[in-house]
C-alpha cells in the first residue's frame, strides 16, 4: 500500500472556509468574543495572584461562621474598632496614618471587611449592613471585646449603625465619617448591579472590570479626594489588590445595595441611644452631607455633627487628626 501524504487545502477549500465565517458572522464574532474574554480573565487572574504576593497579609485571621476574617490589632486601653468603606481595605487606614495615631491611646482593631483586602466572602450570605455586623460583633467577642467605640467610614458607617442597632450594649460610642444613611437616587447603584447578578457578575468582574477599574482610578481619586488633592501618603494603598476580580465583584455587590440598605437602616435611627459624633467634609463628591450627615444629626439625639471645610469624602486621609479628634470627643462624652 503506497504512504499516505498530507494534503495541502486547496484554494478552493480556503474559499469555502472564508464563505462559511461570511454565512456565520455572528457566531465568528462570539468566538472571537469568547477568546477574548478568556484570555482578559487568565491576565486578570496573574495580575490578582500578583497583586496578593506584593501586598501580604499584615496582620492575623480569625474564622467566624465561615468567613476568614483578616484583622490588624494595635495599642492598648480602651477598644476602638475601624471599618473602612466600600472598595478599600485596612491599608487606607494605615496610609492615613490613623491607626497610629489611635493606637497611642486605644486597643485598635481594625478589619477587612468580607471580600475585601485579605478577607474572605462567602457565597452563600447575602453580606448586608446588617450580616456584617453580627459577624464583627462575634469576632470581636472571640478576641474579648465586649464593649467598644466604633468608627466607620462611607459603607462602614452603615455598618457601625447596624453594630449600634443590633447591639447596643456592645457599641459605647459611634463615630460616623462620609457615611450614606438615607436612600436617594444614584446611578453607581444602578451601574454596579450588572457586575453584582450572579453569573453575568462573575464574567464582568473577572474580564472587563478590572481593565476599567485600572483605568479609570485617576478619575476615581480626583471624585473621592476632591476637592482636595490626593495625599502623598496615599500612595502607600495598594491600587493593585482593588481590581482583583473578586474585590471588584464585592465592591459591586455592596454599590447595588446601597440604596436599600439605607432604605431599611432609616427607619431606625431615631431609636439610637449611642453617644454619637459624625463628620463630614463639606466638599463631598459622592455624598450630599446636608441630605445625609446633617439629616442624621437632626434625628439622633445624642449626635454631634462636625463639616470639614474643604475636604472631599476621604477625610481619614485628607483630615485625619480632625478625624481622630472626633475619636476623642466620642470617647470623652461616655465618662460623662
Amino acid at each position: 500500500m503506497a504512504p499516505t501524504r498530507n494534503r495541502i487545502p486547496s484554494r478552493a477549500s480556503q474559499f469555502e472556509g472564508e464563505a462559511s465565517l461570511r454565512r456565520h458572522p455572528i457566531i465568528t464574532v462570539a468566538a472571537a468574543a469568547a477568546l477574548l474574554l478568556a484570555a482578559t480573565a487568565l491576565v486578570n487572574r496573574q495580575l490578582a495572584k500578583k497583586a496578593q504576593r506584593d501586598n501580604p497579609p499584615s496582620g492575623r485571621f480569625i474564622e467566624v461562621d465561615g468567613v476568614r476574617l483578616h484583622y490588624v490589632e494595635r495599642g492598648s486601653g480602651r477598644p476602638l474598632v475601624l471599618l473602612h468603606g466600600n472598595g478599600s481595605m485596612i491599608q487606607d487606614f494605615a496610609s492615613s496614618g490613623l491607626i497610629d495615631l489611635a493606637a497611642k491611646t486605644y486597643r485598635t482593631v481594625v478589619f477587612d471587611r468580607p471580600g475585601f483586602g485579605h478577607s474572605s466572602r462567602p457565597r452563600d450570605v447575602l453580606w448586608t449592613p446588617a450580616a456584617q455586623a453580627d459577624l464583627f460583633k462575634k469576632a470581636l467577642e472571640r478576641l474579648g471585646v465586649e464593649r467598644a467605640i466604633v468608627l466607620g467610614h462611607s459603607w462602614g458607617a452603615a455598618v457601625a449603625v447596624e453594630l449600634a442597632a443590633r447591639h447596643p450594649s456592645f457599641v459605647e460610642a459611634l463615630v460616623l465619617a462620609s457615611g450614606y444613611y438615607y436612600p436617594s437616587a444614584r446611578t453607581d447603584a444602578v451601574t454596579s448591579l450588572p457586575s453584582a447578578l450572579p453569573g453575568l457578575g462573575d464574567i464582568l468582574s473577572y474580564t472587563l472590570s478590572p481593565m476599567v477599574g485600572r483605568l479609570m482610578w485617576p478619575a476615581t481619586l480626583r471624585k473621592m479626594f476632591g476637592p482636595s488633592r490626593v495625599p502623598m501618603k496615599f500612595a502607600a494603598f495598594p491600587m493593585e489588590m482593588t481590581v482583583r476580580p473578586s474585590q471588584m465583584r464585592a465592591a459591586a455587590a455592596e454599590a447595588s445595595m446601597m440604596v436599600p440598605a439605607a432604605f431599611m437602616a432609616s427607619k431606625g435611627y431615631s431609636g439610637l441611644n449611642v453617644p454619637t459624633v459624625i463628620i463630614a467634609g463639606d466638599c463631598d463628591r459622592l455624598i450630599d452631607i446636608d441630605k445625609q450627615s446633617a439629616r442624621l444629626h437632626d434625628e439622633i439625639k445624642q449626635s454631634s455633627l462636625h463639616r470639614i471645610a474643604g475636604a472631599g469624602h476621604m477625610i481619614q486621609q485628607s483630615a485625619t487628626s480632625d478625624v481622630m479628634a472626633a475619636i476623642d470627643e466620642a470617647a470623652a462624652r461616655t465618662l460623662h
